[in-house]
């Protein structure tokens, strides 16, 4: 391995990406080799990234150690996916191999005089990344990948992880040892300046993060990749805005509702009467300026009592999606807006009869998930810079 090279050398493949049928699997077109089934080492939505058509790295499974002979049916493994021409590094497996390379070349200031003394090291029952030592002081050292970023933001989670936020507690309590615990996460460009808890996504995570800041030292850390998926010179520390957080980090504020309508069909919509819905994708937006985790989950379910118009497009439709937008403002006629512009007006008067919005709700025959002119308008609302603080 020289110079900034973490991955084992070798030619890299391109592809283009067409679908993900499960977490672990995504079908991609690899130049000169055509349609494959191809491993993705990353259990996080991606939904921002694995848009169709996304240019993918890819690489033989074999020369990363896990080939079919180890039981995996693909060859071909995803490294990273390519985002406004930069590479997003995707292989959780390989993170901690570029946490180590930045902490042996003293790459991260806060662990600029650290050594490894030992990777996976295990207290009581619980497993961490590093054991290293700094001084005269043991560091345990938990290495988190984050790829959501968007406005000069990074996030982390992009999913739920119970996993993460206990990390984060045991962590917290080990601190009260000689042990010192920190968090590095690992952020895939360095096209942000601020680094976040994503509390849209998971707010049980955000909150435990807040909590044992004191105890728990955050190093959100951004680097570059090159076309060649070496560490380029870009490596930099991130702020953590704190007093920004502790008024945002709140179960408030608004939403989108993402359903699918198969068949077309008549709907009774209280006071709207009978209307008719053509097969589609609709949004719906919404707010709840409290136990907006409440609201959300009554939405999911299927079995309630009908009190709202959403209420009965809800009980037709398939497959829904929420997507909260944590806010201490009132967003929700800003995001139908925005939304307007986008995808085509539903029944005048549908969820908005306390507002002068004309609609909340909004259709297209394709998934807006699936566009990235969909993500940017959903991280213009989440990840909001806060250069008020």
């Amino acid at each position: 391995m020289t110079g900034n090279q973490v991955l084992p050398p070798g030619p890299l493949l391109r592809a283009r990406f067409l679908e993900r049928p499960n977490r672990f699997l995504v079908r991609c077109d690899i130049e000169g080799l055509g349609f494959q089934e191809v491993f993705l080492p990353n259990p996080g939505r991606l939904w921002e990234l694995l848009l169709p058509g996304a240019p993918l790295y890819v690489v033989p499974s074999d020369r990363l150690g896990h080939g079919t002979s180890a039981g995996r049916k693909t060859k071909y493994t995803v490294l990273a996916v390519e985002r406004d021409g930069r590479p997003v590094f995707l292989h959780t497996h390989l993170t901690n191999s570029v946490a180590r390379f930045l902490i042996e070349r003293g790459l991260i200031p806060a662990l600029a005089d650290a050594r490894v003394v030992r990777a996976e090291y295990t207290v009581g029952s619980s497993r961490f990344d590093f054991l290293l030592r700094q001084g005269r002081r043991q560091v345990l050292l938990e290495v988190k990948s984050c790829t959501l970023y968007g406005n000069g933001v990074a996030m982390f989670p992009d999913a739920v992880t119970e996993r993460g936020r206990r990390h984060l507690a045991e962590l917290a309590a080990l601190g009260a040892r000689a042990l010192r615990p920190c968090v590095l996460f690992l952020i895939h460009t360095p096209d942000v300046r601020w680094f976040m808890p994503d509390y849209h996504t998971d707010l049980a995570f955000s909150r435990t993060l807040l909590e044992v800041r004191r105890q728990v030292k955050i190093l959100p850390i951004a680097i570059e990749w090159t076309s060649e998926l070496a560490i380029g010179t870009e490596v930099k520390p991130v702020s953590v805005p704190w007093r920004y957080l502790e008024r945002e980090v709140e179960d408030r504020g608004s939403y989108l509702l993402v359903l699918r309508l198969d068949h077309e069909r008549p709907l009774p919509v209280g006071h709207l009467g009978q209307v008719r819905f053509q097969p589609g994708y609709y949004v719906y937006v919404g707010s709840a300026m409290g136990h907006l985790k409440a609201r959300v989950a009554r939405h999911l379910r299927r079995r309630k009592s009908l009190r709202w118009h959403i209420d009965h497009l809800r009980a037709a439709a398939s497959t829904p999606i929420a997507l909260p937008i944590r806010s201490s403002a009132r967003l929700e006629c800003d995001v139908a807006r925005s939304l307007g512009a986008l995808l085509e007006p539903g029944p005048r008067g549908f969820g908005s009869s306390d507002c002068d919005c004309p609609t909340h709700l909004f259709w297209h025959p394709t998934n807006p998930l699936e566009w990235s002119s969909f993500h940017t308008l959903l991280q213009h609302f989440r990840m909001r810079a806060p250069t008020h603080c």
